[in-house]
Order: structure tokens, then sequence, then C-alpha cells
């Protein structure tokens, strides 16, 4: 291991020597002297030099400074240096109030003059150089994000007794429907790329773990540019037993989110005030519940109506119902529920004495829908004529209906896409940026 010291860790030391690395951020180079802003994964300081440039025949170290001045003056941004030097504390300095003086530097490797990439960059452009672009502080944020998030949500479900799951990702028919699915060779066979964990989430149930969950990766064959669609994403996903109805479901989606939540602005509340302008907001319990036909009444009061004609909300009728649950409740999340059969899978259990609607929801937050959860049909009768009025053959879901052949208990649960979520959360206009390496219809690079 190396014995350098991360930019975040130096305020915690006393004046006195110092080793860093990172990235050279900027040089100014003035005629006195030298500054250099260099930043690693943790932070950035401010690197000063005493300017040498020419040899002072009476100065035993002038040739050595003279060539350290030369260097810093060739620095490149981007440039990856190691720094020796001494470390002192000085409340001038704007950057931490820190500032080491340059005794060694040793390029590591260096930058090309000009950087593929700049501030006003295209998204596109951009990915093409997501390594270059991840090195922005406010990019390198998210991630510390995703990562605080993710383990609340799982320490939460540990916590309560859940157990997490690594379902596979090929199969070998559909995961929900025939659409959306990219199909590959398999030896002498075909086999799909899942599109979620949904069945093996289901298997187990009657496996008799009684509750699981988990983060990992989904795929879409959704021919799809929008700004929250992707064809890899990371799904979190989570299903469990003895459930008496969606509302269950719910109790328990909206408790691990504020779990996230909490962890996240108790982490990084400052860094994402400073960084996107957002003052993160640790919802209330419960979250607001609306049913589906209500929520269009809502809209049509004022003056929207959905143009959808299977009865799903549309974006700009999931903004319009945000703003409402906003101005009467002050809440950023909300459930909306008891969707309709039509456009609902053939697993959601409907309602008991009215097959019209199912024991399901979507959950909005600010403004977008990030997620659906339900009461799953555990009924293996009830299954098969569902699955055949959605056009579906049982003998093809045969392995899945096995599942309800042999004892299982009431059971639901939802799956949430991750990096939707943090672009909803910090406020960005893609989930381009809340994705460390993007997939979508026409990008498989880098």
């Amino acid at each position: 291991m190396t014995t350098r010291t991360r930019v975040s860790a130096l305020s915690a030391l006393p004046d006195g020597p110092v080793e860093v690395a990172g990235w050279v951020d900027t040089v100014r180079d003035q005629k006195k002297v030298q500054f250099v802003i260099l930043r690693d994964e943790s932070g950035a300081v401010q690197l000063v030099n005493p300017a040498v440039r020419e040899l002072e025949a009476e100065t035993p170290d002038s040739a050595e400074r003279l060539a350290l001045t030369e260097t810093i003056s060739a620095l490149n941004a981007g440039t990856f240096i190691r720094v020796t030097g001494e470390l002192k504390a000085d409340e001038r300095v704007k950057l931490g109030g820190l500032e080491i003086k340059i005794s060694g530097l040793t390029v590591v490797t260096e930058a090309q003059p000009e950087p593929p990439i700049a501030e006003d960059s295209s998204v596109d452009k951009r990915m093409d150089w997501r390594f270059l672009d991840l090195r922005r502080p406010d990019a390198n944020l998210i991630f510390r994000i995703q990562t605080t998030f993710e383990h609340a949500l799982r320490c939460w479900w540990v916590d309560n007794d859940f157990i997490e799951l690594h379902t596979p990702k090929l199969m070998a028919s559909a995961s929900e429907s025939r659409a959306e699915l990219f199909e590959m060779d398999y030896f002498d066979t075909k086999a799909y790329l899942a599109q979620s964990p949904q069945f093996f989430k289901q298997m187990a149930q009657p496996a008799g773990f009684g509750a699981i969950f988990e983060i990992g990766p989904a795929f879409r064959a959704d021919p799809s540019f929008t700004s929250r669609h992707a064809t890899e994403f990371t799904s979190v996903d989570a299903e469990m037993s003895w459930v008496e109805s969606h509302e269950d479901v719910m109790a328990m989606h909206e408790a691990v989110i504020v779990a996230g939540l909490t962890a996240v602005k108790e982490k990084h509340g400052d860094a994402i005030a400073a960084a996107y302008g957002v003052e993160l907001e640790v919802p209330t319990l419960p979250f607001p519940r609306i049913p589906l036909a209500t929520a269009h009444e809502i809209l049509a009061a004022r003056s929207y109506t959905v143009p959808r004609a299977d009865g799903d909300l549309d974006p700009e009728g999931e903004r319009q119902l945000s703003a409402y649950v906003k101005e009467e409740f002050g809440h950023d999340f909300v459930f909306v529920t008891d969707y309709f059969t039509n456009i609902r899978p053939f697993y959601h259990m409907r309602h008991e004495g009215n097959g019209e609607l199912t024991n399901s929801y979507d959950l909005i937050y600010n403004g977008t829908e990030i997620s659906t959860g339900a009461q799953r049909e555990h009924r293996v009768d009830v299954l098969i004529e569902q699955a055949r009025e959605k056009g579906l053959d049982p003998e093809e879901l045969d392995f899945y209906l096995d599942f309800f052949r042999h004892g299982v208990p009431p059971h639901g649960g939802f799956g949430m896409g991750l990096a939707r979520f943090l672009m909803l959360m910090l406020g960005l206009p893609s989930i381009r940026e809340t994705t460390y390496l993007f997939r979508g219809p026409n990008r498989l690079l880098p």
C-alpha cells in the first residue's frame, strides 16, 4: 500500500510533512509562485511552490527548484501526480484552509493537453468519455450517495429478517411477458435476459424464506430514448409472505425508503445542497394513498385529462398529481393504488368482488413513477385463468405455476429502479447521470 494521505484526511493532521496523490485540476503559474489544485477521490487541496525561473549559483538546490518549477509549468489538467511537501493550516486559503508547500513532485501518468470533454459538453459526449466525466466532484458524489442509500436499505431489510438473494439473469422463458425481452443463443436452445426477478422472488415464498430482497441488474429490450429508461438497469426488489393486502407491501416499501433517505441526508445532506441546490427531505409516514380512479378525478378538477385509452397515468398526469399532493399534503411521495386489471400483469391479485381492479400500486416521487408493487395471486387455478386472459400460454409458464401447486402463502412485493430514484432525489435531468455506465438502444460503449 502507498503512504499517501487522502485529501479528506488532511484536516485532522498537524502541520508537517505529508504525501498526497491525485489529478491536477488547475494550475496557476505566476511569476513568483505556482499554485496547483490537486484532486483525489475524497476532495481537493491547494499546492504551492515558490517559483525559481533561473539558476542561482549561490543557492545549493537551485537546479532542483528550477526543474520543479518547469515541471509544474508543463502540467496538463488531468495529469496524475504524487507530491511530498509540508502541510500548513492557513485560514486565508479558500480551499479548506490548508495548503501544501511542494518539496517533491513526480508525474505518474501524463494527460493529453486538450481534454476531450468540457463542462458544456453534451450528455452524449460526456458518456463517450464517462471515466473523465466521473472525475467531477458532483458526479463522484452521486455514487457515494448510491452506496449510502443501498447500505441503508440492506440494513433495514436485514434488521427485519429479510434474506438477500441473487437471482439468475438467464431464463428459459419470459419472466413477465414476451414483450421487451432480449433473446440470445444458449448452446442448442434459446435464452432470455431477465427483465425482472419477479418469478424467482415469488419462488422464495413457497421455499419458506418468508421475506427476501435483491439489488441487481435487469434488462428491457425497450427502444425508448426517454430520460428515465435504460436497456440495462439496477432493480431494487423485495417480496414477503403473509400479507393481507397491498397495504402491507406499501408499509414495508415506505419504511425502507425513509430509512434510505434518512441515511443519505445525515451523511450527504450538506454536500447535496452545495452540489445540486437540493435540500433533501425525509418524508413523513405514512405516504399519501390515492386510488387511480380518484387520481383521474383530481386531474380533471385541475383541467387535465389523461390522453391514454387504457386508464393509466401518463408522465404529465404523474406530474400534475404530484403537484396536487405537494399542495395538499406537503409530501414528495404518493401511492396510486387500485390499478385497473387491463394494465396490470396476470400475477397481480384482483379485488375480492371486483375483478376490474387489482391489489396493486405505483409509487410516484417528485412527479415521476419509480416503482410498481402488488399483492400477488397465490391460487394456481386463478393464476392460470388470468394468464389466459392476458394471452399467455400456461404451458410455457408451467415451471412458474409449479411454485403454486405445493403450498404458497399469500405474498406481495415491489420492484424499483435505482437510477431513476437517484435522478429524482437529486433533481437531475436523466438517469444517464445516475448510472455508472449507461446502456440504451444506441449505447454499448464504454
